[in-house]
């Protein structure tokens, strides 16, 4: 039995030293690396195959003036003029006099009050050397220059969109139609009368007054078109209609119109677009039929409240005085250079050479 013993003894040891000589003393784990992440690869930049050379798109040509002018030194013209005539114009008129004179030429004089009123110191007093006008002549007009021997000789300088103007704190105009405007300024007592969803609060109106072209304007786009039905039955009763509407307030100062109107949520004028521009920050312009102001909807008249400007003078005041032949000159020349600035849009190069030709006809070249 003792034997037996160390024969599994011996046997057990003879296996341990055998394994060890194998395994050196147990088996070993070996150690696996960790697989490291794959380093992304950049997405390959995608190239685009060269694109055909377009060829470029015509475009609209741009028409150059036909008519040039005479160039003049405005220095060589020491002696003053005098106009007065139409507040529209007024503006555009004191920067080209500014200019004028900055380049020394004589003095310039420019009263602002309304066109009618320049016709009449034009034509009837025979007083001033040019009429400022943002109207036509009328044929009554024309007649009393003809009267003192004077032949009124329009001048296109440039487009002007009357500008519909409320209050900045006015939140329910934005666009009306002409047929609204009309009752706005006749018969229609709060706003609510013209559109039931408007407030029932009284229209608050401010209009330039008769003297004004603007006036005279805005009652044949806008008044006649209501209440003139037949031409001379009902003559007169578009401006009537403006003239007795209750408590309009009438000025021929367009300063005092833009106070009137930015004072009230409820008030409402209308004047030449520059002074809407100057005061843009204190009024909303009102689009009418869907149409705003602008250049483009001044010039193709399809803004229904664009208009030419004017200034007149006649042949026999330009051959007299050289100085206003000069100044008119001057005035034809550079006003595109000013009206943009004073608010107004350029006539089209159409028009500003028919008043070049006018002006060469009328000094005699």
């Amino acid at each position: 039995m003792l034997r037996t013993k160390h024969l599994i003894l011996s046997a057990v040891l003879l296996i341990t030293i055998l394994l060890a000589a194998c395994g050196g003393g147990g088996a070993q784990q070996i150690p696996t690396a960790t697989p490291q992440a794959a380093a992304p690869t950049e997405a390959p930049v995608k190239t685009e195959a060269p694109k055909p050379t377009e060829a470029p798109k015509p475009t609209e040509p741009v028409m150059e003036s036909k008519v040039m002018l005479p160039e003049v030194a405005a220095a060589d013209y020491a002696d003053s003029i005098v106009s007065a005539g139409s507040s529209t114009v007024f503006p555009l008129s004191e920067a080209v006099a500014v200019a004028w004179e900055g380049e020394g030429g004589g003095s310039v004089t420019i009263d602002s009050i309304g066109t009618g009123g320049g016709f009449e110191r034009f034509c009837v007093a025979g007083e001033t050397d040019i009429a400022n006008a943002s109207r036509k002549i009328k044929d009554s007009e024309a007649e009393s220059c003809k009267a003192i021997n004077r032949e009124p000789t329009a001048f296109r300088v440039g487009t002007d969109a009357i500008a519909l103007v409320v209050s900045s704190e006015n939140d329910f105009l934005t666009d009306i139609t002409k047929d609204e405007l009309a009752l706005v300024f006749s018969t229609a007592t709060n706003w609510s009368d013209v559109r039931p969803e408007w407030p029932a609060e009284p229209i608050q109106r401010f209009s330039p007054g008769a003297d004004s072209g603007t006036f005279d304007y805005f009652v044949e786009a806008v008044m006649n078109p209501k209440y003139v039905v037949d031409a001379d039955a009902d003559k007169g009763k578009g401006e009537e209609a403006l003239l007795n509407s209750s408590g309009t307030q009438f000025s021929e100062d367009d300063n005092v119109l833009v106070q009137g109107v930015e004072g009230s949520p409820y008030a409402i004028s209308y004047f030449g677009f520059a002074y809407y521009n100057e005061n843009k920050d204190l009024l909303k312009a009102v689009s009418i039929d869907g149409i705003a102001p602008s250049e483009q909807t001044a010039e193709d008249n399809s803004y229904p409240l664009s208009r030419p400007l004017f200034i007149y003078s006649d042949p026999a005041i330009l051959q007299s005085k050289p100085q206003v032949a000069a100044f008119i000159n001057y005035y034809l020349t550079n006003v595109n250079d000013f009206i943009g600035d004073v608010g107004y849009f350029p006539a089209s190069v159409a028009a500003l050479d028919e008043a070049k030709q006018t002006w060469l006809d009328a000094v005699g070249q």
